[in-house]
Protein backbone atom coordinates (compact mmCIF):
# COMPACT_ATOMS: atom_id res chain seq x y z
CA UNK A 1 0.00 0.00 0.00
CA UNK A 2 2.89 2.36 0.73
CA UNK A 3 4.14 1.70 -2.80
CA UNK A 4 0.80 2.81 -4.29
CA UNK A 5 0.83 5.98 -2.20
CA UNK A 6 4.38 6.72 -3.34
CA UNK A 7 3.48 5.99 -6.98
CA UNK A 8 0.52 8.37 -7.00
CA UNK A 9 2.40 11.05 -5.08
CA UNK A 10 5.11 10.89 -7.74
CA UNK A 11 2.58 11.48 -10.52
CA UNK A 12 1.13 14.53 -8.75
CA UNK A 13 4.59 15.96 -8.01
CA UNK A 14 5.63 15.50 -11.63
CA UNK A 15 2.51 17.24 -12.96
CA UNK A 16 2.96 20.21 -10.65
CA UNK A 17 6.72 20.36 -11.15
CA UNK A 18 6.35 20.45 -14.93
CA UNK A 19 3.86 23.30 -14.76
CA UNK A 20 1.08 21.18 -16.22
CA UNK A 21 -0.92 21.55 -13.01
CA UNK A 22 -1.18 24.10 -10.20
CA UNK A 23 -2.65 22.09 -7.33
CA UNK A 24 -3.88 18.49 -7.12
CA UNK A 25 -5.41 15.94 -4.81
CA UNK A 26 -5.74 12.20 -5.41
CA UNK A 27 -7.38 9.60 -3.21
CA UNK A 28 -7.85 5.86 -3.58
CA UNK A 29 -9.93 3.43 -1.55
CA UNK A 30 -9.71 -0.33 -1.89
CA UNK A 31 -12.32 -2.59 -0.29
CA UNK A 32 -13.31 0.19 2.10
CA UNK A 33 -9.77 1.15 3.12
CA UNK A 34 -8.04 4.42 2.27
CA UNK A 35 -4.78 3.45 0.55
CA UNK A 36 -3.82 6.73 -1.14
CA UNK A 37 -4.29 10.28 0.12
CA UNK A 38 -1.90 12.46 -1.87
CA UNK A 39 -1.66 16.20 -2.52
CA UNK A 40 0.68 18.49 -4.39
CA UNK A 41 1.00 22.12 -5.33
CA UNK A 42 -0.84 25.31 -4.54
CA UNK A 43 -4.47 25.75 -3.54
CA UNK A 44 -4.41 29.57 -3.84
CA UNK A 45 -1.92 31.17 -6.24
CA UNK A 46 -2.54 34.61 -4.75
CA UNK A 47 -1.38 33.63 -1.28
CA UNK A 48 0.69 30.52 -1.94
CA UNK A 49 -1.52 28.45 0.35
CA UNK A 50 -0.66 24.80 -0.30
CA UNK A 51 -3.17 22.09 -1.10
CA UNK A 52 -4.21 20.11 1.99
CA UNK A 53 -6.06 16.78 2.04
CA UNK A 54 -9.24 18.52 3.22
CA UNK A 55 -9.16 21.40 0.69
CA UNK A 56 -12.49 21.50 -1.18
CA UNK A 57 -12.15 21.84 -4.96
CA UNK A 58 -14.86 22.93 -7.37
CA UNK A 59 -15.34 19.67 -9.26
CA UNK A 60 -18.13 20.62 -11.69
CA UNK A 61 -20.14 17.60 -12.88
CA UNK A 62 -18.31 15.27 -10.55
CA UNK A 63 -21.14 16.52 -8.33
CA UNK A 64 -23.65 14.61 -10.46
CA UNK A 65 -22.41 11.42 -8.81
CA UNK A 66 -22.96 13.03 -5.41
CA UNK A 67 -26.53 14.00 -6.30
CA UNK A 68 -27.16 10.50 -7.66
CA UNK A 69 -25.89 8.97 -4.44
CA UNK A 70 -28.31 11.01 -2.34
CA UNK A 71 -31.18 9.93 -4.60
CA UNK A 72 -30.17 6.27 -4.61
CA UNK A 73 -29.90 6.22 -0.81
CA UNK A 74 -33.42 7.65 -0.59
CA UNK A 75 -34.69 5.03 -3.05
CA UNK A 76 -33.16 2.28 -0.93
CA UNK A 77 -34.96 3.69 2.10
CA UNK A 78 -38.29 3.82 0.29
CA UNK A 79 -38.53 7.62 0.23
CA UNK A 80 -38.35 7.73 -3.59
CA UNK A 81 -39.02 5.18 -6.33
CA UNK A 82 -37.22 4.77 -9.65
CA UNK A 83 -40.39 4.20 -11.64
CA UNK A 84 -42.61 6.65 -9.79
CA UNK A 85 -43.80 9.50 -12.02
CA UNK A 86 -42.32 12.88 -11.13
CA UNK A 87 -45.84 14.33 -11.06
CA UNK A 88 -46.72 12.32 -7.96
CA UNK A 89 -44.58 14.74 -5.97
CA UNK A 90 -44.53 17.67 -8.40
CA UNK A 91 -47.77 17.92 -10.42
CA UNK A 92 -46.68 21.02 -12.32
CA UNK A 93 -43.83 19.10 -13.89
CA UNK A 94 -46.25 17.21 -16.12
CA UNK A 95 -46.79 20.22 -18.41
CA UNK A 96 -46.16 19.89 -22.17
CA UNK A 97 -46.13 16.11 -22.37
CA UNK A 98 -43.83 15.30 -19.43
CA UNK A 99 -46.41 13.52 -17.24
CA UNK A 100 -44.81 10.14 -17.94
CA UNK A 101 -41.35 11.19 -16.76
CA UNK A 102 -39.98 9.02 -13.96
CA UNK A 103 -37.04 9.25 -11.61
CA UNK A 104 -35.33 6.58 -13.70
CA UNK A 105 -35.58 8.80 -16.80
CA UNK A 106 -33.84 11.62 -14.94
CA UNK A 107 -31.05 9.43 -13.59
CA UNK A 108 -30.35 7.95 -17.04
CA UNK A 109 -30.39 11.33 -18.84
CA UNK A 110 -33.47 10.11 -20.71
CA UNK A 111 -36.01 12.69 -19.54
CA UNK A 112 -35.85 14.74 -22.74
CA UNK A 113 -34.86 18.01 -21.05
CA UNK A 114 -31.11 18.13 -21.83
CA UNK A 115 -30.74 21.91 -21.79
CA UNK A 116 -32.30 24.81 -19.95
CA UNK A 117 -35.47 26.12 -21.55
CA UNK A 118 -34.32 29.72 -21.79
CA UNK A 119 -31.13 31.74 -21.84
CA UNK A 120 -29.86 32.21 -18.31
CA UNK A 121 -26.77 32.93 -16.24
CA UNK A 122 -25.10 31.36 -13.21
CA UNK A 123 -26.64 34.11 -11.09
CA UNK A 124 -30.06 33.15 -12.45
CA UNK A 125 -29.52 29.53 -11.42
CA UNK A 126 -29.15 30.70 -7.83
CA UNK A 127 -32.92 31.27 -7.79
CA UNK A 128 -34.05 27.72 -7.07
CA UNK A 129 -37.78 28.37 -7.33
CA UNK A 130 -37.59 30.25 -10.63
CA UNK A 131 -35.25 27.72 -12.23
CA UNK A 132 -37.41 24.75 -11.22
CA UNK A 133 -40.55 26.51 -12.47
CA UNK A 134 -38.92 27.23 -15.83
CA UNK A 135 -37.81 23.61 -16.25
CA UNK A 136 -41.26 22.34 -15.29
CA UNK A 137 -42.84 24.57 -17.91
CA UNK A 138 -40.72 23.37 -20.83
CA UNK A 139 -41.59 20.81 -23.49
CA UNK A 140 -39.30 17.76 -23.79
CA UNK A 141 -37.00 17.48 -26.79
CA UNK A 142 -38.03 13.81 -27.08
CA UNK A 143 -40.56 11.54 -25.43
CA UNK A 144 -39.19 10.72 -21.96
CA UNK A 145 -37.50 7.35 -22.08
CA UNK A 146 -37.19 7.23 -25.88
CA UNK A 147 -33.53 8.32 -25.99
CA UNK A 148 -30.69 9.59 -23.80
CA UNK A 149 -28.74 12.83 -24.00
CA UNK A 150 -26.53 14.37 -21.34
CA UNK A 151 -28.60 16.65 -19.10
CA UNK A 152 -25.99 19.23 -18.18
CA UNK A 153 -27.87 21.07 -15.41
CA UNK A 154 -31.58 20.42 -15.78
CA UNK A 155 -31.89 16.92 -14.32
CA UNK A 156 -29.98 17.98 -11.22
CA UNK A 157 -32.59 20.60 -10.41
CA UNK A 158 -35.45 18.16 -10.95
CA UNK A 159 -33.76 15.54 -8.77
CA UNK A 160 -33.08 18.16 -6.12
CA UNK A 161 -36.68 19.35 -6.18
CA UNK A 162 -37.93 15.77 -5.82
CA UNK A 163 -35.62 15.31 -2.84
CA UNK A 164 -36.93 18.54 -1.31
CA UNK A 165 -40.57 17.59 -1.81
CA UNK A 166 -40.06 14.04 -0.52
CA UNK A 167 -38.03 14.96 2.57
CA UNK A 168 -38.92 18.57 3.29
CA UNK A 169 -35.23 19.53 3.16
CA UNK A 170 -32.94 20.96 0.46
CA UNK A 171 -30.64 18.41 -1.13
CA UNK A 172 -27.49 19.83 0.51
CA UNK A 173 -28.98 19.16 3.93
CA UNK A 174 -29.98 15.64 2.94
CA UNK A 175 -26.46 15.06 1.59
CA UNK A 176 -24.99 16.14 4.92
CA UNK A 177 -27.40 14.09 7.01
CA UNK A 178 -27.63 10.89 4.96
CA UNK A 179 -24.27 10.61 3.17
CA UNK A 180 -21.49 13.02 4.10
CA UNK A 181 -22.20 13.13 7.84
CA UNK A 182 -22.25 9.38 8.44
CA UNK A 183 -19.03 9.08 6.41
CA UNK A 184 -17.30 11.82 8.41
CA UNK A 185 -16.80 14.13 5.41
CA UNK A 186 -19.50 16.74 6.00
CA UNK A 187 -16.81 19.45 5.88
CA UNK A 188 -15.44 18.27 2.51
CA UNK A 189 -18.32 16.99 0.34
CA UNK A 190 -20.74 19.62 -0.92
CA UNK A 191 -23.31 20.58 -3.51
CA UNK A 192 -23.93 24.07 -2.15
CA UNK A 193 -20.72 25.20 -0.40
CA UNK A 194 -21.37 26.44 3.16
CA UNK A 195 -19.76 29.63 4.38
CA UNK A 196 -17.52 27.71 6.79
CA UNK A 197 -15.74 26.03 3.87
CA UNK A 198 -15.23 29.09 1.67
CA UNK A 199 -11.83 30.11 3.04
CA UNK A 200 -10.46 26.57 2.73
CA UNK A 201 -11.61 26.10 -0.85
CA UNK A 202 -9.14 26.02 -3.73
CA UNK A 203 -8.81 28.99 -6.04
CA UNK A 204 -8.69 28.33 -9.77
CA UNK A 205 -6.81 29.45 -12.86
CA UNK A 206 -7.79 28.82 -16.47
CA UNK A 207 -5.96 26.87 -19.09
CA UNK A 208 -6.75 29.41 -21.86
CA UNK A 209 -6.61 26.99 -24.78
CA UNK A 210 -8.86 24.43 -23.12
CA UNK A 211 -11.49 26.90 -21.90
CA UNK A 212 -11.67 28.59 -25.30
CA UNK A 213 -12.21 25.25 -27.03
CA UNK A 214 -14.88 24.26 -24.52
CA UNK A 215 -16.74 27.55 -25.01
CA UNK A 216 -16.94 26.79 -28.73
CA UNK A 217 -18.24 23.28 -28.06
CA UNK A 218 -20.94 24.49 -25.66
CA UNK A 219 -22.10 27.17 -28.07
CA UNK A 220 -22.43 24.52 -30.74
CA UNK A 221 -24.60 22.32 -28.53
CA UNK A 222 -26.87 24.86 -26.85
CA UNK A 223 -27.19 28.60 -27.30
CA UNK A 224 -29.30 28.65 -24.11
CA UNK A 225 -26.36 27.38 -22.08
CA UNK A 226 -23.60 29.24 -23.95
CA UNK A 227 -23.23 31.66 -21.02
CA UNK A 228 -22.82 28.79 -18.56
CA UNK A 229 -19.25 27.80 -19.34
CA UNK A 230 -17.39 26.34 -16.36
CA UNK A 231 -14.22 28.36 -16.03
CA UNK A 232 -12.00 29.72 -13.28
CA UNK A 233 -14.21 32.77 -12.87
CA UNK A 234 -17.12 30.50 -11.93
CA UNK A 235 -15.02 28.20 -9.77
CA UNK A 236 -13.87 31.22 -7.75
CA UNK A 237 -17.37 32.67 -7.24
CA UNK A 238 -18.25 31.46 -3.77
CA UNK A 239 -21.45 33.54 -3.82
CA UNK A 240 -22.70 31.33 -6.65
CA UNK A 241 -21.27 28.02 -5.47
CA UNK A 242 -22.88 28.36 -2.05
CA UNK A 243 -26.24 27.74 -3.76
CA UNK A 244 -27.49 24.27 -4.59
CA UNK A 245 -26.91 23.62 -8.28
CA UNK A 246 -27.07 19.80 -8.17
CA UNK A 247 -25.46 19.29 -11.57
CA UNK A 248 -22.16 20.49 -10.05
CA UNK A 249 -20.35 19.99 -6.76
CA UNK A 250 -17.35 20.91 -4.62
CA UNK A 251 -15.32 18.29 -2.79
CA UNK A 252 -11.97 17.01 -1.69
CA UNK A 253 -10.69 13.97 -3.54
CA UNK A 254 -10.68 11.84 -0.41
CA UNK A 255 -14.28 12.75 0.46
CA UNK A 256 -15.77 11.77 -2.90
CA UNK A 257 -13.56 8.67 -3.13
CA UNK A 258 -14.83 7.70 0.32
CA UNK A 259 -18.42 8.14 -0.86
CA UNK A 260 -17.84 5.76 -3.78
CA UNK A 261 -16.04 3.31 -1.51
CA UNK A 262 -19.10 3.24 0.75
CA UNK A 263 -21.31 2.40 -2.22
CA UNK A 264 -19.27 -0.76 -2.78
CA UNK A 265 -18.14 -1.76 0.71
CA UNK A 266 -18.35 -0.89 4.37
CA UNK A 267 -16.18 2.09 5.31
CA UNK A 268 -15.56 2.26 9.06
CA UNK A 269 -18.97 0.79 9.76
CA UNK A 270 -20.89 2.71 7.08
CA UNK A 271 -22.22 1.26 3.85
CA UNK A 272 -24.52 3.47 1.79
CA UNK A 273 -26.17 0.79 -0.35
CA UNK A 274 -26.50 -2.99 -0.03
CA UNK A 275 -24.67 -5.06 -2.67
CA UNK A 276 -27.70 -5.68 -4.90
CA UNK A 277 -28.63 -2.01 -5.08
CA UNK A 278 -25.01 -0.96 -5.62
CA UNK A 279 -24.77 -3.35 -8.55
CA UNK A 280 -28.02 -2.03 -10.01
CA UNK A 281 -27.05 1.65 -9.95
CA UNK A 282 -23.65 0.92 -11.49
CA UNK A 283 -24.96 -1.16 -14.40
CA UNK A 284 -25.31 0.31 -17.90
CA UNK A 285 -28.98 1.22 -18.33
CA UNK A 286 -28.95 3.05 -21.67
CA UNK A 287 -28.12 2.29 -25.30
CA UNK A 288 -27.55 4.16 -28.55
CA UNK A 289 -25.97 7.52 -29.19
CA UNK A 290 -26.06 10.39 -26.73
CA UNK A 291 -28.22 13.07 -28.34
CA UNK A 292 -26.44 15.92 -26.59
CA UNK A 293 -22.74 15.19 -26.92
CA UNK A 294 -22.53 12.32 -29.41
CA UNK A 295 -20.76 9.07 -28.64
CA UNK A 296 -22.34 6.27 -26.62
CA UNK A 297 -25.12 7.02 -24.16
CA UNK A 298 -23.41 5.29 -21.24
CA UNK A 299 -25.36 5.83 -18.04
CA UNK A 300 -26.31 3.82 -15.01
CA UNK A 301 -28.71 5.21 -12.42
CA UNK A 302 -27.18 8.64 -12.04
CA UNK A 303 -23.60 7.75 -12.94
CA UNK A 304 -21.59 7.51 -16.13
CA UNK A 305 -20.53 3.96 -16.94
CA UNK A 306 -17.03 3.34 -18.32
CA UNK A 307 -13.71 5.14 -18.12
CA UNK A 308 -13.45 8.86 -18.82
CA UNK A 309 -13.12 9.29 -22.57
CA UNK A 310 -13.69 5.59 -23.24
CA UNK A 311 -17.25 4.92 -22.09
CA UNK A 312 -18.63 2.33 -22.02
CA UNK A 313 -15.56 0.22 -22.83
CA UNK A 314 -14.82 -0.37 -19.14
CA UNK A 315 -18.28 -1.52 -17.98
CA UNK A 316 -17.32 -2.17 -14.36
CA UNK A 317 -16.42 1.49 -13.80
CA UNK A 318 -19.06 3.99 -12.72
CA UNK A 319 -18.84 7.57 -11.53
CA UNK A 320 -18.80 11.13 -12.83
CA UNK A 321 -16.28 13.50 -14.38
CA UNK A 322 -16.35 17.28 -14.26
CA UNK A 323 -15.43 19.97 -16.73
CA UNK A 324 -12.01 21.11 -15.58
CA UNK A 325 -10.47 17.68 -15.15
CA UNK A 326 -11.73 16.48 -11.76
CA UNK A 327 -13.30 13.02 -11.68
CA UNK A 328 -14.28 10.18 -9.36
CA UNK A 329 -15.03 6.60 -10.36
CA UNK A 330 -15.37 3.22 -8.66
CA UNK A 331 -14.79 -0.26 -10.04
CA UNK A 332 -17.34 -2.89 -9.07
CA UNK A 333 -14.93 -5.66 -10.13
CA UNK A 334 -12.02 -4.63 -7.90
CA UNK A 335 -13.63 -2.57 -5.13
CA UNK A 336 -11.30 0.33 -5.94
CA UNK A 337 -12.49 3.92 -6.04
CA UNK A 338 -10.28 6.72 -7.40
CA UNK A 339 -10.78 10.48 -7.27
CA UNK A 340 -8.67 13.37 -8.54
CA UNK A 341 -9.36 17.07 -8.04
CA UNK A 342 -7.37 19.95 -9.57
CA UNK A 343 -7.46 23.72 -9.91
CA UNK A 344 -5.91 24.40 -13.30
CA UNK A 345 -9.16 24.33 -15.22
CA UNK A 346 -8.93 22.71 -18.63
CA UNK A 347 -12.40 21.50 -19.63
CA UNK A 348 -11.10 19.22 -22.37
CA UNK A 349 -8.42 17.17 -20.59
CA UNK A 350 -8.43 14.45 -17.91
CA UNK A 351 -4.71 13.68 -18.01
CA UNK A 352 -4.19 13.71 -14.24
CA UNK A 353 -7.14 11.46 -13.49
CA UNK A 354 -6.36 9.06 -16.32
CA UNK A 355 -2.73 8.70 -15.25
CA UNK A 356 -3.61 8.10 -11.61
CA UNK A 357 -6.37 5.60 -12.42
CA UNK A 358 -4.17 3.68 -14.85
CA UNK A 359 -1.26 3.56 -12.39
CA UNK A 360 -3.48 2.35 -9.57
CA UNK A 361 -5.11 -0.32 -11.76
CA UNK A 362 -1.68 -1.58 -12.85
CA UNK A 363 -0.34 -1.60 -9.29
CA UNK A 364 -3.23 -3.67 -7.96
CA UNK A 365 -3.17 -6.02 -10.93
CA UNK A 366 0.51 -6.84 -10.39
Amino acid sequence: MRDVQRLVQGILDELVGSGAELGLQAAVYRRGELVVDAVAGTADPATGRPVAPDTPFYAASTGKGVTATVVNVLVERGVLGYDAPVVELWPEYGAHGKAGTTLRHLLTHSAGIPVLPHATTWDGLCDWTATCAAIADTAPAWTPGAASGYHTLTAGFVLGELVRRATGSPISRVLAEEVAGPLGVADELFLGVPERAADRSARFVDDPEGTALFAELVAGVSTEESELVSDAALANRVEVLRHDIPGIGTTSARAVARMYAALLDEVEGVRLLPPARAGEVATLATAGTDRTVGGPAAYGLGYSVGAVGHAPSAPTLFGAAGVGGSAAFADTATGVSVAVTKNRLDPTQFVAFSRVRAAVAEAFAA
